[in-house]
């Protein structure tokens, strides 16, 4: 644990531990709709307030403003220049955002990808985040098929999705799936209007706060 987070600690003693619960999935599977039809029903069946998170809300015009002076492409946030200078810095600055939070108990509802980090174990690891060791973490892993992802991202037409559809072959290497953990919950939004969407979705928010 850093030393800013352990200062506010101490500033703000902690009466029960604080949660983070992180919607994550690839490009085009709902993340964010489905984390924002989540959130106030957390809230009341918790009866907690939530800092909610959303990476390209945070991201989105800064990010487009760098890639635009380092390579004329605003909208690029998939090929290897961005992946290999730009992603990491996006996340550790969405961590610190999460780590303040949680410092101040303050739960935090956080929105994004976050593949490498659950493909390595580090999204479970509280002291490889930097956040206080008692943190509940609980994971909604979104799933989606790939052409039905496509299917919406082409409809959506988000200039970010841009790369992805134009490379669609070599972004498909990165739609990974998910470990198998006790804290990742994977949910299928491949039909909202099926006949126990709401059912598995109250299931899924009953396993996020268990």
């Amino acid at each position: 644990m850093n030393h800013m987070t352990t200062e506010i600690q101490n500033k703000f003693p902690k009466t029960s531990p604080a949660r983070l619960i992180l919607f994550a999935g690839h490009a085009g599977t709902g993340k964010t709709t489905l984390a924002k039809k989540a959130l106030p029903i957390i809230i009341d069946k918790t009866g907690q307030d939530f800092f909610f998170l959303d990476k390209d809300t945070v991201y989105g015009q800064y990010s487009a403003a760098v890639m635009n002076l380092l390579t004329g492409n605003p909208n690029d946030r998939d090929s290897p220049f961005y992946l290999n200078n730009l992603r990491d810095l996006e996340y550790s600055g969405l961590l610190d955002i999460v780590r303040e939070n949680l410092a101040l108990n303050i739960n935090v509802l956080l929105v994004g990808p976050f593949s490498r980090e659950i493909q390595s174990g580090k999204i479970f690891n509280p002291k490889a985040l930097g956040i206080p060791e008692n943190t509940h973490i609980q994971i909604a892993w979104i799933d989606l098929g790939d052409e039905e992802a496509k299917k919406r991202m082409e409809k959506r037409a988000d200039p970010r999705d841009e790369w992805k559809l134009a490379h669609w072959n070599e972004y498909l290497k990165r739609r990974v799936e998910p470990p198998t953990h006790t804290h990742i919950h994977r949910f299928d939004n491949s039909d909202a209007n099926k006949l126990d969407f709401e059912n598995d979705f109250n299931a899924l928010i009953n396993a996020l706060i268990t």
